[in-house]
């Protein structure tokens, strides 16, 4: 993207800077190091092409050149949302399905971190916090939305289907344009962070409710269950074939529907 272009696109963002690569290996590792350098709130760092762009546990996010929205967004706490990172992956993807939305598309959350359109993915995000002692010093929140067809990955490395927001609306789509819609949602909906209407829409906006899901994690074995709903803290609500009620805290979880 043109950085002039993205600078006057964003104009009524309120960031606290801006940088722009045509290349890096990860805008989460450039914004890290931006933080710990004293970046404010709301620095944003995009990139046209990730090298090394990384999704939860050791998995890779394929970003290849000027096909995909690539970003990351450093997030100083603000008063009372000291205790709430766990309900920041769960801010961007709300932020990215409520700019979905306004383009006619149906977007779920498959949870924590992902955005489905059609039960693939088309998004995900990766909250990342940095403490100080035991307090939260600054949250990096990176995004990757596939936009154009050359965004997604080679069949043989997906781990789960993926499409991109072009090919589901079936016509070109402005990045940058679809950069602020997303910044923008995220501001609104970041003030709404504690309260029961975020959490109320994070919900409404879960892929596989009402369905059997798988729940992987390493070293653990694998737990069915309907899946509910969330908890006030965002941690998934789950039901037993049994009838237990459980939940799934936040953490290196794969969930999957039950084929």
């Amino acid at each position: 993207m043109d950085e002039r272009i993205l600078r006057k696109t964003l104009l009524n963002i309120p960031l606290g800077g801006l940088r722009t690569f045509e290349q890096t290996g990860s805008t989460s590792d450039v914004a890290l190091a931006w933080a710990a350098d004293g970046a404010p709130d709301l620095a944003l760092v995009c990139a046209e092409e990730q090298t090394s762009g990384r999704g939860r546990g050791d998995r890779r996010w394929f970003t290849p050149p000027g096909t995909a929205l690539a970003f990351s967004l450093v997030l100083r706490p603000l008063p009372g949302e000291e205790q709430s990172v766990q309900l920041f992956s769960g801010l961007g993807a709300t932020a990215v399905c409520e700019a979905l939305e306004m383009r006619g598309l149906h977007p779920e959350i498959k949870w924590p971190n992902d955005v489905l359109l059609h039960r693939s993915k088309v998004c995900g995000v990766l909250a990342e916090a940095v403490w100080m002692g035991e307090k939260v010093d600054s949250i990096v929140l990176g995004i990757g939305v596939n936009v154009k067809p050359e965004a997604l990955p080679p069949p043989d490395q997906l781990n789960f289907p993926a499409t991109c927001v072009e090919a589901e609306m079936g016509e070109s789509v402005d990045r940058p344009i679809l950069l602020r819609d997303i910044l923008q949602a995220l501001l609104t909906w970041r003030g709404l962070l504690t309260k029961d209407v975020f959490s109320n829409v994070w919900e409404n906006h879960l892929a596989f409710r009402g369905e059997q899901v798988e729940i992987r994690a390493e070293g653990f074995p694998v737990r069915t269950g309907l899946l509910e709903g969330l908890e006030c803290d965002g941690s998934l609500r789950l039901r037993s074939k049994e009838g237990r009620a459980f939940t799934v805290q936040f953490g290196e979880v794969r969930l999957s529907p039950v084929l």
